[in-house]
């Protein structure tokens, strides 16, 4: 870290930053204002409203760690000058759209203003020494007063002279003030020092390097409340106190301001009380007072009534406007300190890498100023409670609050852990002799595995190995089908007396789509930590909870919107099993067997989606249970009324759900050597092989999946005069059974090559699903349409099993290069463990197709007519995939080439 280079420079370099960032922060929230009227004339709904403002947050988010590298190596003057020219043309422009869709074009642009607190970061801390780094940035972080100056100022502007003039005077601002930044400030010392050196900047890779720690990812999560709760509620609160509170917009300005002015100006004393006391402490606080704030805030007015001895008790809570706004300074007050308290940490823990960890931590704190304000529309849509926001916050709060604390906790312990193992379990025990225990080996811990031992696969590891298989496929069927189960119900709830509209019915078939690949996420590097063994068995029985849930609540039409909405998300359950339970068996073969016992562990696994869709219609016609299972709901039927038990849907998979899980616990093995902690397995996110895989499985399982849920209703809409419904189970029947029985053949000819073949074959697909949908109103499109779908389901099955047989490759190829001195056996080690961290985690990020696909081809609908323009958009993506395939693993020098030809040719040899 470099020593401060003159007084003079370092506070001119602080002031103006801060500045030049007071002025980013009006720009980047100026949808806070024009927002509302903008709303008014393009009337748009809360999710779309929530959309708006959001937008140019994500932009500002995103593009923070980019910034913040670009910092690094080319210094934050040059950097911060160009992002807020590029950020006032943008708002400029803003002033002369006139759509819902130019404007959010134009959001995009303003969001760029956001990333400039990266860049300031970056560059002052270079001017300051470590111990006055607290005080420094967080007199820079005060720049949020930015927002409040929009709130004060801008809805002024706006009744006077409208929206557009506010767009025009603040770009003209942050145009002049790009100016004067550039002509009163000079390059950092770091910068300076380089070019009196000549020394190069390092790889922007290089700065990347930082990431794998789960410290940066906890101090994200934190930085997400602390900023993205502030810079959500500054976009959201004038509309709350105007909806909420009935006041005028100016007034409404003027009480918002009370939260963002203390949300940002106190962040210098958050600086100077963790340069004091220790940013720790300050969290500690900061946590626990939101904890309470949020709690507060969250309760929704209400009136009451107690039966008493002598009559009723009516009283009414609810909270006024005065005790409104004194609790959202007090909010306000503490995410000041805590914004201070986690930035105090960066360029301490990472003072080479300012920028890249304070870009990455910038960004999920923005993200969740783009994430908040839809989730906080959608809620509010779901619930009809204006509170609904601040019962998001709690929650979120509540879990940093709680990480924080364990990992403290765990730290204390790993210091203290001598003296912690002498103590007795309970304090009465003290003087007391200590037992002896005698712990007996348990045979379901393998410890010495060794697949790629020929002599030892044969004569011990296939039986094994293919008892853990055939255990976890019956877990992995249950799974899926648990996931899909409301694509299902929800058609048949409006039947037995639910009045649910056609929106909420929607987000019910939709939510465990996102709360399954959000789970996935994290299921990907549970394997290692807790073992196969017991989180299959775990997991397996996680399922009971929707399955159970769901039995009972559809017996009662009166059962509250919340609590189907929170058995939806718990089906998410069964999505995030997918990736523990692919990594699990990826430990289990050699590379050789991989790809066709991942291919039948995932592809019969995904026959849970036609087994829900085939077999749940039929059941709920059975009295399967007697009256264990509740009565029936007469609905009426085509050959007159006839008995419905919905509830069968969930309660028929009760029995085969802990009958897996018991096989699961007495049948299957945990790996010894497959043992790792979290920042073992985040060294994934250091690969590039990663990404990439990420991209191509979510063009082959994406679709699947996607497909699988979006595939009944735009046939519905498409060809009204066809049951296609009836049909509907046939896709993914015919995408899983291609995946289970076509791992051969990556195996065989290698799965780059046949990933190759197979995004060819899903661009013809979808050309065939275009041009039968152009023809729809002939004789024949529905066959026609229907086959080119099931084309695309067969390729995106045989691409599910190429691409998973792809990533064993490439970790086995890269640790060559990434571990030249190692050891064989220590390389098989660990290619297989972040092999298998890699399969969880590209399988986590494909399964957002579950939701994005329908998604697309809903808003394609919506905005042009039609779902040509999702499908043209798709196609798109595939040319994609197939050219990064083709281009960094098939063709002569990919990274697969060779591995591939030469596994043919041993292949070919055995066969003669």
């Amino acid at each position: 870290m470099m020593k401060v280079a003159g007084q003079e420079g370092a506070a001119r370099a602080l002031g103006m930053s801060t500045v030049a960032f007071t002025v980013c922060f009006a720009v980047w929230t100026i949808f806070a204002i024009i927002g509302i009227r903008l709303r008014e004339e393009l009337q748009l709904s809360e999710v779309q409203f929530g959309l708006l403002v959001g937008t140019p947050i994500l932009t500002g988010s995103l593009i923070r760690i980019v910034l913040g590298i670009w910092t690094d190596l080319y210094g934050g003057r040059l950097v911060f000058t160009l992002n807020m020219l590029a950020a006032a043309a943008a708002t400029f422009l803003l002033a002369y759209a006139d759509t819902y869709p130019t404007v959010l074009l134009a959001a995009l642009g303003v969001g760029v203003a956001g990333g400039s607190f990266s860049v300031g970061v970056a560059y002052v801390s270079r001017f300051f020494p470590p111990e006055r780094q607290g005080i420094a940035l967080g007199v820079f972080g005060a720049g949020n007063v930015g927002a409040a100056v929009t709130k004060l100022l801008a809805p002024f502007v706006l009744v006077a002279f409208g929206w557009q003039a506010v767009a025009e005077v603040w770009a003209v601002a942050l145009a002049l003030m790009a100016v004067v930044f550039w002509v009163t400030t000079k390059d950092d010392p770091v910068i300076r020092e380089r070019r009196l050196t000549g020394a190069r900047p390092k790889s922007a890779l290089l700065e990347l390097a930082p990431l794998r720690n789960v410290q940066v990812w906890r101090f994200s999560l934190y930085y997400f409340f602390v900023f993205g709760a502030f810079v959500d509620l500054s976009l959201w609160l004038p509309q709350y106190l105007v909806r909420v509170y009935d006041l005028d917009i100016e007034t409404a300005g003027v009480i918002a301001a009370c939260f963002s002015i203390p949300a940002s100006l106190f962040r210098a004393y958050g600086g100077h009380l963790s340069d004091t006391y220790g940013a720790r402490r300050v969290l500690y606080w900061t946590f626990l007072v939101s904890v309470v704030a949020t709690f507060v805030l969250s309760y929704p007015a209400a009136d009451y009534v107690i039966h008493g001895a002598h009559g009723d008790i009516r009283f009414h809570l609810g909270m006024g406007l005065v005790g409104f706004t004194v609790t959202v300074f007090v909010l306000g007050f503490f995410m000041a300190l805590g914004k201070a308290a986690v930035y105090k940490h960066i360029p301490v823990y990472y003072p080479a890498h300012v920028g890249a960890v304070g870009g990455l931590v910038g960004m999920i704190g923005g993200l969740g100023g783009f994430v908040l304000p839809i989730l906080f529309g959608v809620l509010l849509d779901l619930t009809g409670l204006w509170t609904s926001c601040f019962m998001a916050l709690f929650v979120i709060v509540a879990v940093s609050l709680t990480w924080m604390h364990v990992a403290v906790r765990q730290m204390e312990r790993a210091a203290a852990g001598p003296a912690l193992a002498a103590l007795p379990p309970f304090p009465e025990m003290l003087d007391m002799p200590r037992p002896i225990l005698a712990a007996a080996p348990g045979k379901a811990v393998l410890t010495d595995w060794r697949p790629e031992d020929k002599s030892f696969w044969n004569a011990t590891g296939r039986r094994i190995a293919q008892r853990n298989l055939w255990l976890s496929i019956p877990s992995l069927l249950l799974s899926f089908a648990i996931w899909q189960v409301w694509s299902v119900v929800v058609s048949k709830l409006p039947l037995v007396g639910f009045n649910l509209t056609t929106d909420q019915l929607f987000w019910l078939a939709a939510l465990p789509g996102l709360s399954g690949a959000t789970l996935r996420i994290f299921y990907s590097f549970m394997v290692p930590v807790f073992g196969g063994r017991l989180w299959t068995t775990l997991t397996t029985w996680s399922l009971i909870i929707p399955a159970v849930g769901i039995g009972y609540a559809v017996q009662n039409p009166e059962t509250p919107y919340a609590v189907l909405l929170v058995l939806a998300l718990c089906c998410g359950f069964g999505g995030g099993n997918f990736a523990s339970s692919m990594a699990n068996i990826s430990f289990f073969f050699p590379r050789a067997e991989k790809g066709n016992a991942l291919a039948l562990n995932a592809g019969l696994g995904n026959l849970g989606v036609s087994v829900v869709q085939f077999a749940v219609p039929l059941v709920i016609t059975m009295g399967l249970f007697g009256k264990l299972g509740g009565e029936p709901v007469m609905v009426a039927d085509p050959s007159g009324p006839a008995p419905l038990w919905l509830q069968n849907a969930g309660f028929f998979f009760v029995p085969f759900i802990v009958l897996s899980a018991f096989a699961s616990w007495f049948g299957m093995n945990d790996i010894a050597s497959a043992k790792a902690s979290f920042s073992e397995q985040a060294v994934i996110f250091e690969r590039r092989h990663n990404w990439i895989m990420c991209w191509l499985y979510t063009g082959t399982f994406g679709s699947f999946i996607g497909y699988s849920a979006g595939f009944p209703l735009l046939s519905k809409m498409l060809f009204p005069d066809v049951n296609a419904l009836a049909y509907a189970f046939l896709g993914p029947l015919v995408g899983a059974l291609a995946r289970s029985g076509t791992g051969w053949l990556a195996d065989r000819q290698g799965g780059a090559r046949v990933t190759v073949w197979v995004f060819a074959l899903m661009m013809a697909g979808t050309a065939g699903v275009l041009w039968f949908i152009g023809i729809k109103d002939q004789p024949g499109a529905f066959w026609g349409f229907f086959v080119s779908f099931l084309v695309l389901f067969f390729a995106t099955g045989v691409g599910n099993a190429s691409t998973f047989q792809m990533i064993p490759a490439i970790s086995a190829r890269e640790m060559a290069r990434l571990m030249p001195d190692a050891d064989p056996e220590t390389r098989r080690r660990q290619a297989e463990k972040e092999a298998a961290a890699i399969t969880g985690f590209t399988s986590a990020i494909a399964a957002f197709g579950a939701f994005f696909i329908p998604k697309g081809f809903g808003t394609s609908i919506a905005l042009t007519g039609g779902a040509e323009a999702a499908l043209w958009s798709f196609m798109a993506f595939y040319v994609t995939c197939l050219g990064i395939t083709w281009v960094v693993y098939a063709r002569r020098g990919g990274l697969l080439h060779d591995v591939e030809r030469q596994r043919r040719s041993v292949v070919a040899s055995a066969a003669r």
